[in-house]
């Protein structure tokens, strides 16, 4: 599960995924939560654009009303095999969600939900993929929004959050093009664990769990009554 992330600037998102049309206009986020409108990558009329999207899939029969228990993602597991996301991942409705990292709470011995906050050795900006959908309703107001693909999580996910055993679909920068572009069965192929070995985390302060919070002083390493998690460095995109 992902319920907060990191939104790095807007030139580093275009320098990343580089959209043909650039509709959107941000600033960056230490503290994203869900919740709200965010930019993402979408393939549009032949073409990659930048938009701004609802964080928070809303189906097209619900007529532009959000449901009161939605959820920021969805699992692997799921796409396309619910009413919901059926049609939307057949007629190819994926995006990209431009991250610098995102924040996950382990559950301490003293039962403290320590914060960690998450990010790829030697990629500042990455892409998860997620699946949009557009709600109408019959008063002409629209809501464009999305879900996060989760997929299970690699051990290093796995360890700092026990009670979740999934994590965000990080692609691979070579598989960008196949994600909004390809069929159904070849953008499921690129949905996998990203190697622990090329990801990070470290503990950082609990400020981060109210989203009126929002510095770059949130994903600062802080003491922990755990060892901080950290693994070597290796190319891979």
């Amino acid at each position: 599960m992902c319920e907060r992330y990191v939104l790095p600037r807007q030139d580093e998102a275009e320098r990343e995924f580089v959209p043909a049309h650039c509709w959107w206009k941000f600033v960056p986020s230490f503290n994203v939560s869900f919740p709200q409108y965010v930019p993402i990558v979408r393939s549009h009329a032949g073409s990659t654009e930048g938009v701004m999207m609802r964080w928070g899939f809303v189906p097209r029969l619900a007529e532009a009303v959000p449901s009161p228990n939605e959820q920021p993602d969805i699992c692997l597991e799921w796409l396309g095999q619910t009413p919901e996301t059926r049609d939307p991942w057949l007629n190819s409705q994926r995006c990209i969600l431009p991250m610098a990292g995102f924040y996950l709470w382990q559950l301490t011995p003293g039962k403290y939900r320590q914060p960690y906050f998450v990010s790829l050795m030697d990629r500042p900006v990455f892409g998860v993929g997620a699946l949009w959908e557009r709600s109408e309703s019959k008063d002409g107001d629209v809501i464009e929004s999305f879900s996060i693909v989760t997929v299970p999580a690699n051990p290093l996910i796995a360890r700092l959050d026990r009670t979740n055993q999934e994590m965000p679909a990080i692609l691979r920068r070579k598989d960008y093009p196949t994600w909004l572009n390809g069929t159904p069965v070849q953008a499921k192929a690129v949905l996998h664990a990203y190697p622990e070995n090329w990801m990070r985390a470290h503990p950082v302060s609990p400020r981060v769990n109210s989203p009126k919070n929002n510095d770059p002083t949130l994903i600062k390493p802080v003491p922990s009554e755990l060892p901080r998690l950290l693994t070597p460095l290796t190319s891979f995109r």
